[in-house]
């Protein structure tokens, strides 16, 4: 038989090659519902209790699922995908867990299954399918509002389902993020007698902070329906207000993850309000410390991470009237705030934290 003649000409080959990356991007959603898949299986927890290479059959007679050879078939595809997507790998014919899987099993304290399971609940990703209207419409509003009709955090309250994934979900991502921080840069609390949590929701960040460091006083802010329940006889205790009308007063304010939730004039109100919680340079001066992304320069960062945080940036704009913010975008906040100098310490990989100075 003849070879098969391989060799196209270049037009060619870039018209196949922009095919297959419209593809690509067209079908990327199926990553992302192949995990949720796994995850709502229990497919991690599974392999994990096997305690050894788990082979495809085993696996099949574990699931929850009708076994028979279609299914096998079918959770052998599944799982091939998972491992090119690296969240298994295959040993002896055995599927095992990577360290990306590890944080999908139900009783890790880190855990990003809430995460994953409201971040690809339809209510998330309904308002990616209104982001044109929004833009046609020219709404003030976002994309969330315009699929369920209100804001996100108004949606929430009412959502009993949605308000604990969100709160779970936040929970998990304070207690991942702080042991990197108490562990690698426990110094920016360095001196301070008193922090305030804004927005710090049951007290994730502010427990271990206070653990780590019980000399400082340390105090969770959020909304009295938020805080409702917690003990306030403690380190932490619990004030109950709005950030944007007063903060109580301390050495330092912390932000985890609050200001990518607003946009710029929300912003310099909510860092207005934390200027006047803390000393001023005539005092040695405070300071806000904010847990947050930094967007990278694509030409000096790591590709994959400057992806993550476009897709952040996006989810932002359709969940929230926020942002992802460039150092540029934040100079811009802290000078409108009032604010004399800053310090980004990119130490929480995606995220950064960064001292603000009165």
């Amino acid at each position: 038989m003849a070879a098969l003649h391989n060799d196209i000409g270049e037009k060619s080959r870039e018209v196949l090659a922009a095919q297959a990356h419209i593809w690509n991007h067209t079908y990327n959603f199926i990553n992302s519902l192949s995990l949720k898949c796994a995850i709502q299986l229990g497919i991690p927890d599974i392999i994990h209790t096997h305690g050894q290479p788990m082979t495809l059959s085993h696996l099949v007679d574990a699931l929850p699922i009708n076994n028979n050879a279609k299914t096998q078939d079918c959770v052998y595809r599944l799982m091939r995908i998972l491992i090119h997507a690296g969240f298994f790998t295959q040993e002896d014919e055995g599927y095992l867990l990577t360290p990306t899987s590890c944080l999908l099993l139900n009783d890790e304290p880190l855990s990003l299954v809430p995460f994953v399971q409201i971040a690809l609940d339809p209510i998330s990703m309904d308002p990616f399918h209104y982001l044109s209207q929004w833009l046609h419409n020219g709404d003030s509003n976002t994309p969330f509002a315009t699929a369920h009709g209100k804001p996100l955090f108004e949606y929430a309250e009412k959502e009993p389902k949605i308000n604990h994934l969100f709160n779970e979900a936040m929970a998990n991502d304070s207690r991942l993020i702080m042991s990197v921080v108490i562990e690698n840069c426990k110094g920016i609390f360095k001196g301070l007698r008193s922090v305030v949590d804004v927005g710090g929701g049951t007290g994730t960040v502010a427990k271990a902070i206070a653990n780590a460091l019980p000399e400082i006083n340390c105090i969770v802010f959020d909304l009295p329906q938020v805080i409702q329940g917690c003990d306030a006889n403690k380190n932490p205790s619990y004030v109950g207000g709005d950030m944007f009308k007063s903060i109580p007063s301390a050495d330092a304010i912390l932000l985890k993850w609050i200001l990518h939730d607003w946009g710029d004039e929300e912003c310099i109100q909510i860092l207005k309000k934390c200027k006047e919680a803390i000393p001023n340079k005539e005092n040695n001066g405070g300071k806000v410390i904010i847990i947050d992304m930094v967007i990278l320069d694509n030409q000096k960062g790591d590709d994959k991470s400057y992806e993550t945080q476009l897709f952040y940036d996006m989810a932002m704009m359709a969940l929230t009237p926020g942002k992802e913010r460039s150092q540029q975008d934040w100079a811009k906040l802290f000078s409108g705030a009032g604010f004399s100098d800053y310090n980004i310490i990119p130490i929480l990989g995606l995220r950064s934290i960064i001292e603000v100075y009165p």
